[in-house]
């Protein structure tokens, strides 16, 4: 199908705005709130940050050939700049608002299936397995990194000009209200909700307050609508009882909709399982790491038998998969070294799921984790540290280093309480200032887990190793 050509008409009605200048009839290209990115004949959204003004920019991109403008109320200002004069103005109340606006009179004009995935944990990984297992039949798109919040999903939603079959998008959130603003953009069919941890919990009272946050991906659903949830979730189950459409079920419980049985831990080599769906049964290897990512795959198992994709291309596309980088990608340096580099983010319970990884595996020299500390717990923070600190003895860590601040001191506390020797227990302040220390510990035959929330850098880390042991 030919793509959505949008006009300058076509924008403004679409987001309530006033045409200031140019030509009703014109075509955009491309829509960006990046000044740096915009090419000739781009649209530029003048965003207003805590840091920024995208107005400041709005005279220099339409003097490098943009097509136009959306901008703010310009009754405080000069009014818009010479040169747009000969491009398109459209003036509105707020830019965010009507970059949502658009992309969701995008996505309704495209005629695209859209598949909208919550959860704390795996939302990547999900979101990129069920891309890869439609794909054996139709035309996908999907977020381009982490584009998930409300602006992301936006600017993610106008790939839907291509009008592809199905695009799948992973929704972010950490306060509530969040997601409930995705799903009004995005509208779709077809609803996925992975699991309920405890990221982000020092923005909510418990994680039942983060359960209803996470809850409100189940919004404005209608009896044609599909949502594909966790069977070994409780949370996710009791909330998801009410819903409006139709329900599939995944996991290992009895009764799951797609459900994995047989399930075999390969430490690192993977997951295996026996899968029942309502297709039919197949046995099913991948390479992700671990039983959440097992999870992931199942999840994009119900989704892709819903779409009528076959067991055999599923199991196949399955077999392929690499992670995303830095979650949970795996390295093979020299002298028999393993790096896990999952160091993209972390929780207490996305850390819980990489040590189990960890404790599965049998042919490593030696077990190291360097572990970040985890950010936005709030007052949960210190006691899940020591948390994850006994749960690293408890997954047979031999060497631990421990980073940040006094939540990444009492992990590795808990970790020597557990029983850990002091002497396998190492605490720095910053990721620069264990980087050195950690790669020149590591020894031949070592398997090597780093993980952190992104502001601990523990990616500093993780290439220091690599560069060192390559």
């Amino acid at each position: 199908m030919s793509e959505l050509r949008l006009t300058v008409k076509w924008i403004a009605d679409a987001v309530g705005g006033r045409m200031v200048s140019g030509e009703p009839d014109q075509v955009v290209g491309h829509v960006t709130t990046d000044s740096r990115a915009l090419r000739p004949g781009d649209l530029f959204v003048a965003l207003r940050g805590a840091r920024f003004d995208g107005h400041e920019f709005v005279g220099d991109v339409l003097s490098r050939g943009a097509a136009g403008a959306i901008v703010e109320a310009l009754a405080d200002r000069k009014g818009p700049p010479r040169i747009a004069q000969a491009a398109a103005v459209i003036e509105v109340g707020d830019t965010t608002k009507a970059l949502q606006d658009l992309a969701h009179a995008v996505r309704k004009a495209s005629g695209t299936r859209v598949v909208a995935i919550t959860g704390s944990a795996g939302k990547t990984t999900t979101k990129e397995t069920i891309a890869e297992f439609l794909s054996a039949r139709f035309r996908v798109v999907k977020n381009k990194g982490n584009l998930n919040n409300h602006i992301g999903l936006p600017l993610s939603l106008m790939q839907l000009r291509e009008q592809p079959d199905v695009a799948v998008m992973e929704l972010g959130m950490n306060h509530a209200g969040e997601i409930s603003t995705l799903v009004a953009i995005a509208e779709p069919e077809v609803r996925v909700w992975t699991n309920v941890g405890d990221a982000h919990i020092g923005f909510f009272d418990s994680t039942d307050a983060i359960a209803d946050a996470k809850a409100e991906i189940l919004e404005s659903a209608g009896p044609s609508h599909v949502l594909v949830c966790n069977a070994d979730d409780p949370r996710v189950m009791t909330r998801s009882a009410g819903f409006a459409g139709r329900t599939l079920t995944f996991g290992m419980s009895e009764g799951a909709t797609v459900r994995a049985t047989a399930v075999e831990d390969l430490g690192l080599d993977g997951m295996r399982a026996h899968v029942t769906t309502s297709a039919g049964e197949i046995d099913l290897h991948t390479p992700l790491l671990g039983r959440g990512n097992l999870a992931n795959v199942l999840a994009a198992t119900a989704v892709a038998v819903d779409f009528g994709v076959g067991l055999a291309e599923i199991a196949a596309a399955a077999s392929r998969l690499t992670p995303s980088d830095r979650r949970g990608a795996v390295r093979r340096l020299r002298d028999r070294i393993t790096l896990i580099d999952d160091s993209y983010n972390s929780s207490p319970s996305a850390l819980k799921r990489a040590l189990e990884v960890l404790a599965h595996e049998t042919r490593a020299a030696r077990k190291v984790a360097v572990l970040g500390e985890m950010l936005e717990l709030g007052e949960h923070s210190t006691d899940l540290h020591r948390q994850s600190g006994r749960a690293a003895a408890a997954a047979g860590v031999d060497l631990l280093f421990a980073i940040g601040g006094l939540p990444a001191r009492a992990l590795a506390d808990a970790a020597v309480t557990a029983g850990m020797p002091p002497t396998a227990v190492n605490y720095f302040e910053s990721s620069d200032a264990a980087a050195a220390a950690a790669a020149a510990s590591i020894k031949p035959g070592d398997v090597v887990l780093v993980k952190g929330s992104r502001g601990t850098r523990t990616d500093v880390v993780a290439d220091r190793i690599a560069a060192e042991h390559a």
